[in-house]
């Protein structure tokens, strides 16, 4: 597409490979992110996480956190992490600067008390519906600017009534069948994911996998290169 020369410039000037001062405060204030993964076919699912300013938590330059709280129990991105440690984060201030804030990595998951032990000084939230049941721990590998010229400028408003309905069951305050799938649901028919590789190239490229891990220097012992392979679950969170 001819854009190479202005791609090269771009990470020239704008990659990090750690969250340098200013965006580590700009990190500490977010109250959202948007969370892009995959599982180990590549198939993708994008989502959104919230909570109180500085929920995002940075570490320090090369490494954030967050805790993972009460959802619909699909675990969608767990599910993916465990498969493939790669995440994109992407944050966006539409309320004061109108910028946002790329951080690509590799993400692990965390139980609470082990995250507790490694970092001390971690808020433990009052509310039952903000109290983490895992951590997602990322490595960071690129940090790197979103630009201004489309992010609209927000406006935030308080919410009337009882505020944010963290952890909440109560199916219409979750937003109901706003899209009306439910109500679609008996023609559908029972929920069948899509179609993955067949069982023979699956296992070979497991195979694959494991072989790696267990060539992979320092391996052995060392927790943070432990391998979430694809035949057992190593996280207990």
């Amino acid at each position: 597409m001819g854009t190479g020369e202005r791609a090269d410039k771009f990470y020239d000037e704008q990659v990090l490979d750690r969250l340098n001062p200013r965006m580590r405060e700009f990190v500490a204030r977010q109250e959202m992110f948007f969370l892009a993964t995959a599982d180990r076919h590549g198939e993708c699912d994008n989502t959104f996480r919230a909570g109180p300013p500085g929920f995002l938590h940075v570490l320090d330059d090369r490494t954030l956190a967050y805790p993972e709280y009460r959802g619909n129990g699909v675990h969608a991105s767990l599910g993916n992490i465990e498969e493939n440690a790669h995440v994109g984060i992407l944050m966006m201030d539409f309320l004061r600067d109108r910028i946002g804030l790329h951080v690509n990595g590799r993400a692990r998951i965390v139980p609470d008390d082990a995250m507790r032990r490694a970092h001390a000084g971690l808020p433990v939230d009052p509310v039952p519906g903000r109290r983490a049941q895992a951590w997602v721990e990322v490595t960071v590998e690129e940090a790197y600017i979103h630009c201004a010229k489309h992010i609209p400028h927000l406006q935030k408003v308080e919410r009337n009534g009882s505020g944010r309905a963290w952890g909440t069951d109560d199916v219409r305050r979750k937003g109901g069948d706003f899209f009306g799938a439910a109500a679609d649901a008996p023609e559908r028919g029972p929920y069948l994911p899509p179609p993955r590789a067949d069982a023979e190239t699956w296992r070979a490229e497991a195979e694959k996998a494991l072989e790696r891990a267990e060539l992979r220097p320092g391996a052995a012992g060392a927790e943070d290169e432990e391998f979430h392979g694809w035949f057992r679950r190593n996280v207990n969170a």
